[in-house]
């Protein structure tokens, strides 16, 4: 799905910048260059960063619930 439609940015690339370490919005903006136009597509990569941090998140609790 396309992301950005300024500089066709899709969901993938912005997984792939995560993926490589991109832990802000603005991180991503730098990696993908998406949201470097008009903005409008910000709240989406602020949502797919929320989903991958929960992502994240979850397998650090397991590890902790494992680990006590």
């Amino acid at each position: 799905m396309i992301v950005c439609h300024c500089h066709v940015v899709n969901d993938r690339t912005v997984d792939d910048a995560v993926a490589a370490g991109a832990r802000t919005v603005s991180a991503i903006c730098r990696t993908t260059g998406a949201g470097r136009s008009c903005g409008s597509c910000v709240f989406s990569l602020k949502r797919l960063l929320s989903e991958h941090v929960v992502e994240s998140t979850d397998v650090l609790e397991e590890v902790d619930g494992a680990a006590g």
